[in-house]
C-alpha cells in the first residue's frame, strides 16, 4: 500500500475503530485500488482518498411508532449519502435490528462503487432503521413506515437521494413509505423511490433483479472461460429475493442450485430449486416472516441441517446471497476443499477479508465481488426512474435483455481494468478500480 494510502488508511482505523464493517469494507478497497493509487500524483495533492471514503452527509433520527396495542416504542433511523459526483445519491433502505452506523456506512460505501461500473448517472447512498418488520402487522409496519418517512423526506428526491428497497423493505414497505412521501411533499414524484408496484410506477422484474444479474454476471465470466451454467450445481446461501433470482435464472440457464439457508441451517435438495412450485414456496417462506429455511425440507422431503452453513456441500459454484460476514475462513477452507470452481458474490461483503483473502489466493478458483456481480438490483432501480421520466413501461424482455447487457458490460470493465494494470484475472480488484478511476475523475473535474 502506498504511503499516502497507508496514512489515510491508518486515520480511519483510529476514528472509526467501533465501525467494524465499514472500517473492513474501506481498507479492502484501498488494497484492491493501489496500482491505480500509485499511477497518478493528483490523488494524493487533492486528498482523493479521503474525501471517497467519507460520506458527504450523514443522517441519524429517531422514529416513533404505536402498536396495535397502543403502546409507543421509538427506533432508529439513518441516510448516509455518500457520493453525489456522478448523479444524485442512490441506494437501498434495510430494516433490520442490526442497522446501525457501522451498516450503513459500508452499504453507502459499497453501493458509491456498485453504481459507478453500471455506467448509469447515479451517485451512491443507503439507510435503514433498527426496526424489525417480522413479527408486526400490515398497521404496525406501516405506521413505522410513515413515521419514518417524516423525518427521511426532507433530504431525498429524484434528483437528490432515490432510497430503494433492501432487506427488510419490499414492496409492501415501499408502497407505504412513497404514500407517505406523496402527503408529505404533494407531489406525486415517481423517481423519488425505486421498487414501487407495478401499479403506480415500478419496474418489471424488480424483484429478481438482483438475483438475476448475479448469474447474468456468472454466465458472462464462464463464457469467458468457455463453459455455461448447463448440468452445473450452485451452492446458495439465504432464501429472500436474492437467493431467488439466482434460483430463476440458475434453472433458465441450465443450472440447478442445490442448498438455500437461513438463521436455523441450510437445506440440501439434490434435484435443484428449479420447479415453478419450489420457487413459488420460497416466496411463501419470505412472506410468512419466520426467517426458517427447515419449512423447505418440510414441504419437499429434503435432509435439513441445523446451525450448519451450505459451504460444506461440493458444487460447481459457490454465491453468497444473504448478508455481510456470513462466510468466516473454515467456510473459505471447505469451498476451496471441495473444488469449487467460482466464487460470485451477489449480497454485500459477504465473506470476511480472511476468508475472501483466501478464495482470491486459490489457483483453481476464480472470484468475483458484490460490487461488479452484485448489482443487478441497482441496475434496475435506474431502469425504472427511466420508465418514470418517459411515462412509458418497458416489457419484461426488454428490461430484462437490457439487465444482461449491462451486466457484460460490468464484466468487460472490471476484466479491462484488471488486465491494464497486469492483474491477471482478477475481477475484485478489476472491479474497484474502474469504479475509482471513473468517480475519482468527475471528482476532480468538479473541483474541491
Amino acid at each position: 500500500m502506498s504511503e499516502y494510502a497507508a496514512s489515510v488508511s491508518a486515520a480511519l482505523e483510529q476514528r472509526y475503530a467501533n465501525q467494524p464493517e465499514y472500517l473492513q469494507a474501506v481498507q479492502a478497497w484501498l488494497e484492491m485500488i493501489q496500482p491505480a493509487v500509485t499511477d497518478d500524483p493528483r490523488f494524493e495533492r487533492l486528498d482523493l482518498l479521503t474525501r471517497m471514503v467519507e460520506p458527504e452527509r450523514m443522517l441519524s433520527f429517531t422514529v416513533p411508532w404505536v402498536d396495535d396495542q397502543g403502546m409507543a416504542h421509538t427506533n432508529h433511523g439513518y441516510r448516509v449519502q455518500f457520493n453525489s459526483a456522478i448523479g444524485p445519491y442512490k441506494g437501498g433502505l434495510r430494516f433490520h435490528p442490526t442497522v446501525n452506523p457501522s451498516v450503513v456506512k459500508f452499504l453507502g460505501f459499497e453501493q458509491t462503487y456498485k453504481n459507478a461500473l453500471t455506467a448509469l448517472p447515479i451517485g451512491g447512498a443507503a439507510g435503514g432503521a433498527d426496526f424489525d418488520p417480522r413479527g408486526k402487522s400490515n398497521r404496525e409496519i406501516m405506521r413505522f413506515c410513515q413515521s419514518f418517512m417524516t423525518a427521511l423526506y426532507r433530504h431525498i428526491g429524484s434528483d437528490t437521494d432515490i432510497p430503494a428497497g433492501d432487506i427488510g423493505v419490499g414492496a409492501r414497505e415501499i408502497g407505504y413509505l412513497f404514500g407517505e412521501y406523496k402527503r408529505l411533499t404533494g407531489r406525486s414524484e415517481s423517481s423519488a423511490l425505486t421498487g414501487k408496484g407495478l401499479t403506480y410506477g415500478g419496474s418489471k422484474i424488480r424483484q429478481e433483479a438482483a438475483g438475476f444479474g448475479t448469474v447474468y454476471f456468472l454466465a458472462r465470466m464462464m463464457e469467458q472461460q468457455g463453459e455455461t451454467l448447463e448440468g452445473k450445481r450452485l451452492a446458495v446461501s439465504g432464501f429472500g429475493n436474492m437467493s431467488w433470482g439466482v434460483c430463476r435464472k440458475s434453472a433458465e440457464l441450465g443450472g440447478k442450485v442445490v442448498t438455500l439457508s437461513g438463521p436455523d441451517g441450510y437445506v440440501y435438495d439434490p434435484d435443484g430449486v428449479t420447479t415453478q412450485e419450489k420457487l413459488d414456496f420460497m416466496l411463501s417462506m419470505r412472506a410468512a416472516g419466520e426467517d426458517r429455511v427447515e419449512a423447505y425440507a418440510d414441504r419437499f422431503g429434503v435432509k435439513f441441517y441445523a446451525g450448519k452453513k451450505p459451504w460444506e456441500v461440493p458444487v460447481d459454484i459457490a454465491v453468497p446471497c444473504a448478508t455481510q460476514n456470513e462466510l468466516d475462513v473454515e467456510d473459505a477452507v471447505m469451498i476451496v476443499a471441495n473444488n469449487v470452481r467460482y466464487y460470485v458474490e451477489a449480497a454485500n461483503m459477504p465473506a470476511t477479508a480472511e476468508a475472501l483473502k483466501l478464495l482470491r489466493l486459490s489457483p483453481r478458483i476464480l472470484t468475483a465481488g458484490s460490487k461488479a456481480s452484485g448489482s443487478g438490483g441497482v441496475v434496475v432501480s435506474a431502469l425504472e426512474m427511466v420508465q418514470n421520466s418517459v411515462r412509458y413501461s418497458w416489457s419484461r424482455k426488454e428490461v430484462d435483455d437490457r439487465l444482461r447487457s449491462i451486466m457484460n458490460n460490468i464484466y468487460d470493465l472490471s476484466a479491462a481494468a484488471a488486465a491494464e494494470y497486469d492483474l491477471g484475472y482478477d475481477l475484485i480488484a478489476g472491479s474497484d478500480i474502474a469504479a475509482f478511476k471513473k468517480i475519482s475523475e468527475a471528482m476532480i473535474a468538479q473541483g474541491l
